[in-house]
């Protein structure tokens, strides 16, 4: 783990951790939420975004400041920090958005380096390439070697206290990712953003987004903060810390204000067709929709925004406690349900379930079964890794009823979908105390199988019945010949 960050709760691939950012001399709280600060246009002011809406940091562009003749020497002169009015850390872009943009910058990385060093940037980024998704491989590779070589000259660079960012490219190629990931964890560089998302996440691909930042984690091992450039809608946050993001940086607030949009953790409304608004922050526990409207486009735009901004800090805090409780999987099942593009997101982060295990704790307070997606979270794949360590007696019943009065088997053990069996003195034990419906589906009775599966495969002499409560075909299938079956629901 790098020394500057520390890592301090755990729940999938989602943490709670410290970063120190020396040139500030502050330590920022992960997950964290960067809102994005236009130096030009100042929606809504830097002080108030760290005394009312609890912003440790912020980032702005460097690049943008280093082009306004008008800004430029002020802000030399009297530094980032006092310039924007924020005492809190502050990180900035180098040009590499307006790169992707427009083609073409006309600064180096060793110069933005320098000129974020003499502003006072606390975290520093170099002109790395922001290779859009789909481009075709040779362009993704040729691209990665440049954003390779703007690392090197980063390190390269005199940056005293300032952190510096080592950006991970490789456009919706997950071997490039993960080549791109073990590049910069390799170098001295302190922050690892996962860039060119923005295309991405615009268009809602929250499968792709997972699996680039999938791949990112596997190349940069489980120690790096990790930043996910662009992203800051609130109805993503849970799916993304799940994923294993520590910091996000978010222009939606002031920009989706402008277009008259409102965020929600369930998606994005338009102003013009609310009629009431589903939230209690000050915004709209003191206005109406129709009040919005009726001010003027500066004012809507204003309180629009902080609404935005409000609604997303809120999630954010939502997710640390979702972390620190140990039921971030839950939330981010619960999210899934608000947009279908969230669903594939899930359903893809579940892809990666022998991943999650590795850090999710092995005791929470409670898995609650509430879609088909759970019977494929890291709880149910780690319980049934560890049938393998049970050693089961010559004849057992393994069933989803109680044990029988009167019977001939050795030992008894409980079936659970969608977990699978387990002895009697394991049934008080996490993730066992789940609370699963009475009306199990097909996919908690296929996932139980599976565990029988395992128990069976570890103990070969074993003579096995499984009493099952009307079980589907599929699971039935599953379950090897030897394996004795008897629907509870005939028997009566």
């Amino acid at each position: 783990m790098r020394d500057h960050f520390e890592i301090r709760d755990h729940d999938a691939a989602g943490r709670i951790g410290r970063l120190e950012v020396p040139r500030a001399d502050v330590t920022v709280e992960t997950p964290a939420l960067l809102p994005v600060v236009n130096p030009n246009v100042l929606t809504i002011e830097p002080e108030r975004l760290r005394g009312e809406f609890g912003a440790e940091m912020l980032i702005t562009n460097s690049y943008i400041i280093r082009s306004t003749d008008r800004i430029r020497d002020r802000v030399v002169d009297e530094g980032l920090h006092d310039f924007l009015g924020f005492d809190g850390a502050i990180m900035t872009d180098s040009g590499s958005f307006q790169l992707a943009e427009y083609g073409d910058i006309d600064v180096t990385t060793a110069e933005i380096i320098e000129f974020q060093r003499r502003i006072g940037s606390d975290v520093a980024t170099p002109v790395d390439v922001p290779t859009p998704p789909d481009a075709d491989r040779e362009q993704a590779e040729r691209e990665l070697a440049t954003t390779k070589q703007a690392l090197a000259d980063a390190e390269d660079a005199e940056t005293g206290e300032m952190l510096v960012n080592a950006p991970v490219q490789g456009s919706t190629y997950a071997d490039l990712r993960e080549e791109a990931g073990r590049h910069a964890a390799a170098t001295d560089l302190d922050v690892f953003p996962v860039g060119a998302m923005v295309p991405l996440l615009n268009s809602y691909r929250y499968a792709e987004v997972v699996e680039a930042v999938r791949a990112a984690k596997r190349g940069l091992g489980p120690g790096a903060p990790v930043h996910l450039f662009g992203a800051g809608h609130p109805m993503m946050l849970a799916l993304a810390v799940a994923a294993g993001c520590d910091l996000f940086d978010s222009a939606a607030y002031a920009l989706m204000a402008r277009d008259g949009r409102y965020l929600t953790v369930s998606g994005t409304e338009h102003l013009e067709e609310l009629d009431y608004f589903p939230c209690s922050c000050p915004v709209c526990a003191d206005h109406t929709p129709a009040d919005l409207r009726g001010f003027d486009d500066g004012e809507t735009e204003r309180l629009l925004a902080e609404h935005n901004l409000h609604v997303t800090f809120e999630e954010l805090r939502r997710v640390k406690e979702a972390i620190r409780s140990g039921n971030l999987l839950d939330l981010v099942d619960r999210r899934a349900r608000g947009h279908p593009a969230m669903l594939d997101g899930y359903r893809a982060l579940l892809d990666h379930a022998d991943e999650l295990e590795r850090t999710d704790p092995g005791s929470k307070d409670a898995f609650f079964y509430t879609s088909h997606e759970a019977a494929r979270r890291p709880e149910v794949e780690r319980h049934q890794t560890r049938l393998a360590r049970l050693a089961a007696p010559d004849d057992l019943l393994l069933t989803e009823s109680k044990a029988p009065s009167n019977h001939t088997y050795d030992a008894v053990w409980r079936v659970k979908p969608p977990f699978g069996p387990y002895p009697p003195a394991l049934s008080e034990t996490y993730p066992l105390t789940a609370e699963v419906p009475e009306r199990t589906d097909d996919a908690a009775q296929v996932a139980a199988a599976e565990g029988v599966v395992a128990l069976a495969d570890a103990n070969p002499e074993t003579a096995l019945t499984l009493g099952h409560d009307a079980w589907c075909d599929r699971a039935l299938e599953r379950l090897p010949e030897r394996v004795e079956t008897e629907n509870l629901r005939t028997l009566g």
